[in-house]
């Protein structure tokens, strides 16, 4: 009897099968393999937008803060679109796994040459001595410093050619025969274009656009780094030490992954949803940045919210969007956008309710208010 229940016990555990991880135990990191397989498996066909999108012109982009603290979003997947923004959400919301989708291959080739310089700096400092290719300052900022101080001693020294080289040569190295990405001529260009503005315009670069105005008003990326939140608090991902090294962190186990994929395209949110399906993930954050007011206007939007409503969330899964162009009552005074919040669960409904007939449905229609 003793032998048989034991029989039976063995039998049961081998069609259970292994004990059911948690998500957060289930992704450690990626080999380098799986990080190139998972974005070729993700991403489809590279699209157009008229903008460099090196920096984000969303100076509104902290007035959330609040709420995502209020709320508690932490863990889960973080989906993102567009350029450094997205650190700042990551920080502020501790996904084990982030994915970032934009229509253009810039943006990934943009994000696989920041990561290059995660890899090589140990701190926030030696981040913008990077980005920026000058010399690290003297006097190291210690961790407790604000992003203030810390670029009061960063501006003490000057841009260096020379930095410059040596610093995109190991980029493409690192890109290349770390990260083992694929690039081609074309590429190795555009990844020394990007770094070049960044280098050309330093602390002074803006959004820009290309075949409509490039709005001075936009902030540069100084102004980005400077905002505050509506407590009069500094929140960019650079302000705090600790913040900056989860993103590293995130980094070196290749768990920050660049897509190429268009929001309201066939493939790559559908291969996304199929993805986090597998492995048992939840979409916690989604931030679309303005890009509902394109697919508004090329007539596009419910195939995007087709997508949408395929990828799993929970009731606490939230959707962050900049809503620019019109007057919105969370829009600050000397704004030109504003950061909203929504529950994803209530885009869903909306749109199947038929209440999303325009742009200004969409930022007006249901929103969480700051306080």
């Amino acid at each position: 009897m003793f032998l048989l229940r034991c029989s039976l016990l063995v039998i049961a555990i081998w069609f259970a099968g292994p004990a059911r991880l948690s998500p957060a135990e289930r992704l450690k990191r990626f080999s380098s393999k799986e990080y190139v397989a998972l974005i070729q498996r993700l991403s489809e066909d590279p699209g157009f937008f008229d903008s460099d999108n090196l920096v984000s012109n969303e100076s509104s982009y902290l007035q959330i803060s609040g709420l995502l603290e209020k709320f508690a979003v932490k863990g889960g997947v973080y989906l993102g679109v567009g350029p450094e923004q997205n650190f700042t959400y990551i920080a502020k919301t501790r996904p084990h796994l982030a994915i970032l989708l934009d229509i253009r291959r810039q943006n990934l080739l943009y994000h696989l040459l920041l990561k290059s310089l995660f890899d090589r700096s140990k701190s926030r400092s030696d981040y913008l001595a990077h980005l920026f290719s000058r010399p690290r300052p003297r006097g190291v900022p210690g961790p407790d410093r604000d992003i203030g101080g810390l670029l009061l001693e960063f501006e003490k020294t000057m841009p260096s050619e020379q930095l410059f080289r040596k610093n995109l040569k190991q980029a493409l190295a690192f890109i290349q025969k770390t990260c083992r990405f694929p690039i081609y001529e074309k590429d190795a260009g555009a990844i020394e274009g990007i770094y070049r503005e960044f280098f050309d315009q330093q602390l002074s670069l803006r959004f820009r656009s290309f075949g409509r105005p490039s709005f001075r008003f936009y902030p540069s990326f100084k102004d980005i780094l400077l905002e505050r939140d509506l407590d009069g608090q500094f929140g960019n991902f650079l302000n705090s030490e600790a913040d900056f090294q989860f993103v590293k962190q995130l980094h070196s186990r290749n768990l920050i992954v660049p897509v190429v994929g268009d929001f309201a395209g066939s493939k790559a949110m559908r291969t996304v949803s199929e993805y986090l399906k597998e492995r048992g993930e939840t979409v916690s954050v989604f931030y679309v940045s303005n890009v509902e007011f394109y697919l508004v206007q090329n007539g596009v939007f419910d195939r995007f919210a087709d997508n949408v409503q395929q990828l799993p969330i929970s009731g606490q899964s939230l959707l962050i969007r900049a809503y620019f162009r019109f007057p919105h009552p969370q829009r600050r005074p000397g704004y030109v956008s504003a950061t909203l919040l929504q529950r994803l669960t209530r885009f869903i409904e909306n749109r199947n309710a038929g209440y999303y007939k325009s742009y200004q449905d969409v930022g007006l229609r249901d929103y969480l208010a700051a306080e």
